[in-house]
């Protein structure tokens, strides 16, 4: 479904698991920070609504959406967590760049959910422009964050 036929911070808390018991990871790049800040905002809120301790919520940076891959490969090797997820930002500009990055970004999410043990949820925003990136970190649109903590808890528990 289009996010603009569907707020990301509305879902049904009845469908919910239990997070008191889980922990949790999260990758966040440091590039377009009033983003990627605002998503990160909305996924700790949101873990820790539904259950999960703040000490139970390890948080790294990386300095871009690119490197996300391998700062979540390292969470999932290394971290013990229940599951991992990704945030980041990238707006379209007038380079094939931002079609490079969303690829290797994607690509490399998805190869790690394949081959390991615990899920990684896709947090990257891959939008048109900077009023986009607004209305789904926490503008008109809802937060991406809360929407991926909704799928890390339901995902642990799967």
């Amino acid at each position: 479904m289009a996010t603009a036929l569907h707020n990301l911070s509305d879902y049904d808390l009845s469908k919910i698991p239990d997070a008191s018991n889980m922990c949790f990871g999260i990758v966040v790049a440091e590039w377009n920070p009033d983003i990627t800040g605002a998503l990160l905002d909305g996924a700790m809120g949101t873990l820790e609504k539904h259950g999960t301790l703040p000490e139970n919520i390890h948080v790294r940076t990386v300095p871009g959406s690119f490197e996300l891959v391998y700062g979540a490969r390292q969470m999932v090797l290394h971290g013990g967590y229940d599951a991992v997820i990704i945030l980041g930002s990238v707006i379209r500009g007038e380079t094939p760049h931002f079609d490079y990055i969303c690829q290797g970004v994607t690509y490399g999410i998805s190869r790690l959910n394949a081959t390991q043990e615990i899920p990684v949820i896709y947090g990257l925003l891959t939008t048109n422009d900077l009023q986009q990136a607004k209305d789904r970190s926490g503008g008109s649109l809802g937060n991406k964050g809360d929407e991926c903590a909704i799928v890390a808890i339901k995902m642990a528990k799967f």
